[in-house]
């Protein structure tokens, strides 16, 4: 019973986290992949343009990233 519980706060602090914002990001991938942060920043562009619905919904500043996405 103890152990359900846990799961479910684990899922609810999940669910409730802030996203941490494009520039952190744009930051974490430029490390990550050893590349500029002008070209981790058309990779994030590239992925929010690519957002589902569901995600828009709930990171409405997804839409405000300009330029149209591939299909």
């Amino acid at each position: 019973m103890e152990e359900e519980q846990c799961l479910e706060e684990e899922d609810n602090m999940a669910a409730t986290k802030k996203h941490p914002g494009f520039k952190a990001v744009q930051n974490k991938i430029a490390k990550k992949q050893g590349i500029s942060k002008e070209a981790a920043g058309a990779i994030l562009a590239t992925a929010a343009r690519k957002a589902s619905p569901e995600a828009k919904r709930k990171n409405p500043m997804l839409g405000h990233v300009k330029g149209k996405a591939k299909k």
